[in-house]
């Protein structure tokens, strides 16, 4: 990947878990984590670096990635996903040029969204996916916009600014959105 079009990914996985009852990063899927999965899709696609914000009672586990990778812990998760997306920015080094961001509870983001994504990077500064004229993550967003996270407080992500200012957002059709794991009864459909 040229320097210039040097792509991270950022990983939301601090949320406290609340309708799931317990840390469903945790939580198994086929042998793995969820977090193990979403940061194999992260590797799989090749993006560098990457910047896994977590709660601050979650240690690295060995079997969790590459050493290289940042662990962000975020002190108040009660603050929402805008908080910890805010985290995830400001911790990207100064050379990344984007970054498609991720959630933990989203296990099974196919391999071909992330690159379509990436082929539609440069159009316009923020690439999404859309299904049934729903745009929902993973997101890549130009560094130039980082800004835009800015203004955004609690469980809110970037959804509303996506809605907002559609010229600065291309869709991408995908078949169909990832399934969030929210309670445990969702393991089954993922």
């Amino acid at each position: 990947m040229d320097a210039d079009r040097r792509v991270a990914a950022l990983i939301l996985a601090a949320g406290e878990s609340r309708r799931f009852g317990s840390p469903k990063q945790l939580a198994q899927l086929e042998g793995r984590t969820l977090l193990e999965h979403v940061l194999d899709l992260a590797m799989a696609a090749q993006l560098a670096p990457i910047v896994a914000i977590v709660p601050v009672w979650l240690t690295r586990p060995t079997t969790l990635g590459d050493p290289a990778m940042r662990w962000v812990r975020n002190p108040y998760p009660e603050r929402g996903m805008s908080y910890s997306l805010r985290l995830g920015l400001e911790a990207l080094p100064d050379e990344t040029t984007a970054v498609v961001i991720l959630l933990g509870d989203q296990p099974r983001v196919a391999a071909d969204t992330i690159a379509t994504l990436l082929a539609a990077r440069g159009e316009r500064p923020i690439v999404t996916t859309e299904a049934g004229g729903v745009l929902a993550p993973p997101v890549l967003i130009e560094r130039s916009q980082f800004g835009l996270a800015a203004g955004l407080t609690g469980d809110e992500g970037l959804r509303d600014v996506l809605r907002q200012q559609p010229d600065l957002v291309r869709a991408v059709a995908v078949p169909a959105h990832a399934t969030d794991v929210d309670m445990p009864r969702d393991l089954d459909r993922v």
